[in-house]
């Protein structure tokens, strides 16, 4: 296991252009990619094509052209791979819901993350983009919270870090960003 010093280190020296720091980083961020892949596609449908290794393998595929990103550490790294994967979901479910013209939407299960409630509810892929996409207009910074903390796992602390926010501050805007999606999803 990479410290996450080490880690920050290859991200810093593959953004400045060195291939093999790239190299030597996938097998370090490999487990944890695999891990934000799976919290992703949890509580989707149960045929669903892509996996947790087959999401990675896209998100490898669009961030190997990300030299050019400046990293600043592995939890914003963590926190645009899973940006970038929700964005290969979305895209998969555009697609999907294309071909089939209304018929089998990808659903995704926001009970404990996003609700707290006992009550699980599932809402649509392209439904929580939309709504995300909505709140983007309204507060963009609470998008970024949804997404370092829901899809990319996140601590309070971490997230905090990587929004340079305090942790008191994060947390609030956490519990009205998951209240106005809900609101948003389902209603009052």
């Amino acid at each position: 296991m990479a410290s996450s010093a080490n880690v920050t280190g290859l991200l810093v020296q593959w953004s400045r252009g060195d291939a093999a720091a790239l190299d030597q980083l996938l097998p370090h961020i490999y487990d944890e990619c695999k891990r934000i892949a799976a919290r992703q596609l949890r509580g989707e449908r149960p045929d669903h094509t892509l996996t947790p290794t087959a999401l990675v393998h896209e998100l490898y595929l669009r961030l190997i052209d990300q030299s050019r990103t400046d990293w600043q550490n592995r939890a914003q790294f963590y926190g645009v791979a899973a940006q970038v994967m929700r964005r290969i979901l979305v895209d998969f479910a555009r697609a999907r819901h294309a071909e089939k013209r209304g018929g089998s939407r990808v659903f995704v299960s926001l009970d404990a993350a996003m609700a707290e409630t006992a009550d699980s509810r599932v809402a649509d892929v392209l439904a929580i983009d939309d709504a995300l996409e909505r709140l983007a207009t309204r507060d963009p910074d609470q998008v970024r919270i949804i997404e370092l903390r829901f899809f990319a796992g996140l601590s309070v602390e971490e997230t905090a870090h990587v929004v340079a926010r305090s942790a008191r501050t994060v947390s609030r805007e956490w519990r009205l960003a998951k209240a106005w999606l809900y609101r948003e999803l389902y209603g009052d």
